[in-house]
């Protein structure tokens, strides 16, 4: 802007390269970046840490669905649609309910509704509500099943070899790259061949503290923080800072391990940062969410083969 006198003139050139900066940025911006980096409503440390825990107690809907209900009415305790209210609980939706949206597998959106605002259908017996759904910690012994295994599985599709090595009782678990580790002691290793990543577990550890390292290491991967074989399975984030690196995984560790009904050492890692600091680093609360969308499926199901998305297209 170039000011003479009382009057104030821009420069077409300097206003065009802003505006067109701008539209770089938002167009790089996913939803729920623009949610945080815009309006601000989780940047406080108390707001932030308050949804990472609304997000990991309900473990039976998806971590974006959580989201949303969370914008939507943060104290909801459990949603569901008016049909399986009525279906599995014999309760119908109150006149005055508030409809929170939700996205439908395979479908747009659908309504769903808290348990505040349904009564029992007096045409019908009452029906408990399990302890697991509006309870999920308390319901969970902290035990883990085939978990492990299915997870370690999964992550050779994403060329991952996790190993079980001794370390000391201050180390459950750390990542590295092949290219970080000598050639000699690669050696002596039976890794598959296409490995590019390593995963070490202790050996000693038990196997619920093993899930958790895992879960944790796993937050680092898919969070780019050591950048990606492939910008198509996740992106690089290599350059961050150590300080937004940390946050974001134990964010993605806290969030992965709870829905697992796992108690881990993320939760005091959050709570800590909330009491020294009123706001949150700078992260990418959308990449978060979907490392830890991505974890949840590992320990759920075998995952199919990578595919490169540029190739099926020319197929």
């Amino acid at each position: 802007m170039i000011e003479t006198g009382n009057r104030s003139y821009f420069n077409r050139a300097e206003v065009e390269r802003i505006r067109e900066e701008k539209s770089r940025e938002f167009e790089a911006m996913t939803v729920l970046d623009e949610l945080f980096k815009l309006t601000r409503q989780y940047k406080k440390s108390a707001a932030y840490f308050e949804l990472v825990r609304f997000i990991a107690r309900f473990r039976h809907y998806s971590p974006f669905n959580a989201m949303l209900v969370h914008i939507q009415m943060p104290g909801a305790r459990f949603f569901n649609s008016a049909k399986r209210w009525h279906d599995k609980f014999n309760r119908l939706i109150k006149v005055a309910a508030k409809p929170l949206m939700i996205l439908r597998p395979g479908g747009p959106i659908m309504l769903v509704y808290d348990v505040a605002d349904t009564e029992q259908d007096k045409r019908l017996p009452a029906v408990d509500i399990p302890d697991d759904f509006l309870f999920p910690f308390e319901a969970t012994a902290g035990k883990i099943e085939n978990e492990l295994n299915q997870t370690v599985d999964n992550c050779r599709r994403d060329l991952i070899e996790v190993r079980y090595e001794h370390f000391g009782s201050q180390l459950g678990g750390r990542i590295r790259q092949f290219g970080n580790i000598t050639d000699e002691v690669q050696k002596n290793w039976n890794t598959f061949s296409d490995a590019r990543y390593l995963i070490e577990l202790s050996n000693t550890a038990s196997r619920e503290s093993q899930f958790v390292s895992l879960l944790h290491e796993l937050a680092h991967m898919y969070c780019g923080h050591l950048g990606t074989p492939n910008a198509e399975w996740w992106p690089d984030r290599s350059h961050l800072s150590h300080a937004v690196k940390e946050f974001e995984a134990e964010s993605v560790a806290y969030i992965a391990c709870a829905r697992a009904g796992l108690k881990n050492q993320s939760e005091l890692y959050l709570a800590g940062y909330l009491q020294e600091n009123d706001e949150i680093p700078d992260i990418s609360f959308d990449q978060v969410i979907k490392a830890a969308f991505h974890i949840e499926s590992m320990w759920q199901r075998s995952l199919p083969p990578r595919v490169n998305k540029k190739t099926a297209r020319q197929e």
